[in-house]
């Protein structure tokens, strides 16, 4: 995980895993078993999450590892965590390439791919503004190659005419803004930020800066309220669109809603210092309870090839957060456990959900 570097607004996730776990083991755990979680720092570097993965595989003998964060990082481990047959289960990131079970049986994504949700946005600029100009802002990495090849995709022959504009970023860059202005200059009038809360932050705050307004567009690892809108003004990300698979607490219809109230009881007792508006809080918990619910399939065969089998055999599950509507599901040839997302739109204070919920996960 995370827990330092330019990807450190995700470092919450680890902590509201381990506090879930607490829960669990203070609970009885799980087939009477109490859980060991041991979470290392990879900095959202791919040579220390090399050096993190063979430390937790050879030194700690893991049965798995859980939720590793990062497109970059899990690329990096992916061959090394096949090779020695362990689980990289569950991974943190929508690259398409975490969901190929011929090529790499023993790792497995969570979360809708990337070119899903890219395919998601295609959809909704050609019915909606058929005759717009589109810029792309995106990381230069799996994920962000991902995210524009869902867009071209779903715009089909449209996209050669309507992206007039594409601007890369490194992780290591320490702004976006010449990038932002770059694609102004285009005359587009979208834009979509397929980036990193850091760069998704800046973007939105120089859109605002430089008076463009265009529909804006974020990638949904990065509509956190707290971590990414309130750092770039709520003020100016208000008509932000983005994509949802799971509730946004920031959003009032959940208030009371039957999967919100066990959310807040558990961040009340085990969190107390997490931000209960934080999204990436609410995927923590979402992904701690996808796990629990795999080692309480495999019963007492706690074996790493039980661990796929019961992980690739998710039937209609459902966790708290998910929005309505959206099960899990996964098969031996179905290594995508979520394949549905719904669009939301930020009104300057909170997300609210609008339209259909989409399905179909991208299969080459």
């Amino acid at each position: 995980m995370p827990y330092s570097g330019p990807a450190s607004a995700f470092a919450t996730i680890g902590k509201v895993q381990a506090a879930y776990f607490r829960k669990i083991n203070e609970e009885g755990g799980i087939n009477g078993r109490k859980v060991n979680f041991i979470s290392y720092d990879d900095a959202y570097s791919p040579p220390k999450a090399i050096e993190q993965a063979r430390k937790l595989v050879e030194s700690d003998e893991v049965l798995l590892i859980f939720q590793p964060l990062g497109t970059q990082s899990n690329s990096a481990i992916q061959k090394y965590m096949n090779s020695n047959r362990v689980p990289q289960l569950f991974v943190g990131s929508g690259a398409t390439r975490f969901g190929d079970p011929k090529h790499f049986p023993w790792t497995m994504g969570w979360q809708p791919t990337y070119q899903s949700e890219g395919r998601v946005y295609a959809k909704y600029i050609l019915e909606k503004y058929p005759d717009s100009k589109v810029a792309l802002l995106w990381q230069n990495d799996d994920a962000g190659k991902d995210q524009v090849k869902g867009i071209r995709d779903g715009m089909g022959d449209k996209a050669s005419t309507m992206i007039v504009a594409h601007a890369s970023y490194e992780v290591s860059d320490p702004t976006v803004d010449s990038q932002i202005v770059a694609l102004r200059n285009s005359g587009a009038d979208i834009l979509i930020s397929l980036a990193a809360p850091k760069a998704t932050a800046q973007a939105i705050k120089k859109v605002a800066e430089i008076g463009w307004q265009p529909v804006h567009f974020i990638s949904s690892p990065s509509t956190s309220v707290a971590a990414v809108l309130r750092a770039a003004g709520l003020e100016n990300s208000s008509g932000l669109i983005s994509t949802a698979y799971l509730k946004d607490p920031t959003d009032p219809a959940w208030k009371d809603d039957t999967g919100t109230r066990p959310w807040v009881a558990f961040t009340d007792r085990y969190f107390p210092d997490g931000d209960k508006l934080n999204s990436a809080n609410v995927y923590g918990y979402a992904t701690a309870q996808t796990m629990v619910q795999i080692l309480k399939q495999c019963g007492d065969d706690l074996t790493r090839e039980n661990v796929m089998k019961q992980a690739a055999n998710i039937k209609a599950f459902a966790v708290d957060m998910l929005i309505p509507g959206i099960k899990m599901n996964t098969g031996p040839s179905d290594f995508y456990p979520i394949e549905q997302m719904q669009l939301m739109l930020f009104d300057g204070q909170a997300w609210h959900l609008f339209g259909e919920v989409f399905d179909g996960v991208v299969r080459d």
